[in-house]
């Protein structure tokens, strides 16, 4: 199995993990969540609060997957632009599908809310600068389509820019309500929410095999058999079981997180920042006064070596020298990290076509924890027979 990230990860430093006390088996539950990441964690915390009985299977530990390694931008906004993915899909779906990521974060500032622990949720706005001048009409129809739509957004000339903060850059949009959060505390508190309300946890636990039979489905595992109505599958980029995945080819990203700085007067607002270019350079700060950031995604068919690492993590070094030239960036974690895309850049939420039993919750791109939260729901409308507007959007064969 490939290696998901390597480094030394900036959130575990931020959590003592405490395990879950074992129960006894049930005969059967109502579902099985496969996979104890940020997908199964959000699945589990929506439907506890509709009292169904939840076992989650995980291989390892729960948060030990992709979650770790997350940087915990949360955006409406996605790697597609709106306008661009109304020429994709529809302007209605398109236009359904943001307002429905814009939603999610309202869903995950309630996470936060309930989770037993503090998961560092902050609302914030969002600056998404040209990275040159070529994409300043690319950025200014982004806009044009956002407030078309009632979206929280403006837009800001190189003076507005260059009024905020120490760098300069064509032209940007700015977000409101997006957020910032520790993905692992969000995990880990969205699971011992949902353990509260009853859930079984089995960690160190693989799935063997799926198999479908009347009034539900079997879940074969290296620690016995569990009897489920619904079995929900959140492996991420680890392999799903049953099925394959449409996605692009897994991409490396790199991660960074820099020593403690005193004085972050030269931030405007604590804004998360973004660009247009390809791979993108993103970073937020923590509530211990970091600068997170990540970029230079690269597709991979494994983790990249020591010295392509090395490289990579001065010329972010670099790039974030060059935003802030007054402050000296120096870094106490690095990282990388896998992650996949879709090949429409949307995540893969919904039933399997042919088991009528097993959903998937896979939150594809670089927008997962948001993705994840609007799938949770949209799968736990398909099992209660809700119609959910995403369902067309997002399911498995489309």
């Amino acid at each position: 199995m490939m290696e998901l990230y390597n480094g030394e990860l900036y959130w575990d430093t931020t959590l003592e993990r405490e395990g879950f006390e074992a129960r006894n088996r049930k005969e059967k539950y109502d579902v099985a969540i496969i996979g104890g990441g940020m997908s199964g964690a959000l699945c589990s915390y929506v439907l506890s609060r509709e009292k169904y009985s939840i076992v989650m299977i995980e291989q390892d530990q729960v948060g030990s997957g992709s979650t770790s390694a997350n940087t915990g931008l949360l955006q409406f906004s996605n790697d597609i632009m709106l306008h661009e993915l109304m020429e994709q899909i529809g302007e209605k779906q398109a236009v359904e599908f943001y307002r429905s990521c814009k939603k999610a974060l309202q869903q995950l500032q309630d996470v936060a809310e309930n989770a037993p622990l503090d998961v560092h949720f902050h609302t914030r706005e969002s600056l998404y600068y040209a990275s040159t001048e070529e994409d300043v009409g690319r950025l200014r129809k982004e806009y044009d389509a956002l407030k078309k739509h009632g979206f929280p957004v403006e837009f800001w000339d190189r003076e507005e820019i260059e009024a905020h903060f120490p760098f300069t850059q064509p032209a940007a949009i700015v977000t409101d309500g997006d957020a910032e959060v520790n993905p692992l505390r969000l995990c880990i508190g969205a699971i011992h929410y949902a353990y509260e309300k009853g859930m079984d946890i089995f960690e160190q636990t693989k799935v063997l095999e799926i198999k479908d039979v009347d009034e539900g489905s079997i879940v074969n595992t290296t620690n016995g058999e569990f009897n489920a109505q619904t079995v929900i599958v959140t492996t991420g980029y680890a392999p799903t079981p049953e099925i394959t995945i449409p996605q692009k080819d897994l991409k490396v990203t790199y991660a960074i997180a820099t020593q403690p700085i005193a004085d972050l007067s030269f931030w405007h607002n604590r804004m998360m920042i973004w660009e247009t270019k390809r791979p993108y350079l993103y970073m937020r700060l923590t509530n211990d006064q970091r600068i997170v950031a990540g970029g230079l995604d690269q597709n991979i068919e494994q983790l990249p070596s020591e010295e392509e690492t090395t490289i990579k993590f001065n010329q972010l070094k670099e790039e974030l020298s060059a935003l802030f030239p007054q402050q000296p960036i120096e870094f106490d974690y690095e990282w990388t990290a896998v992650f996949g895309e879709s090949t429409d850049e949307l995540p893969v939420v919904g039933r399997h076509p042919e088991e009528p039993n097993i959903y998937y919750l896979i939150g594809l791109g670089g927008n997962g924890t948001v993705y994840s939260m609007l799938g949770a729901y949209l799968i736990r409308d398909e099992v209660m027979g809700k119609v959910n507007p995403n369902q067309p959007i997002l399911e498995i064969e489309r």
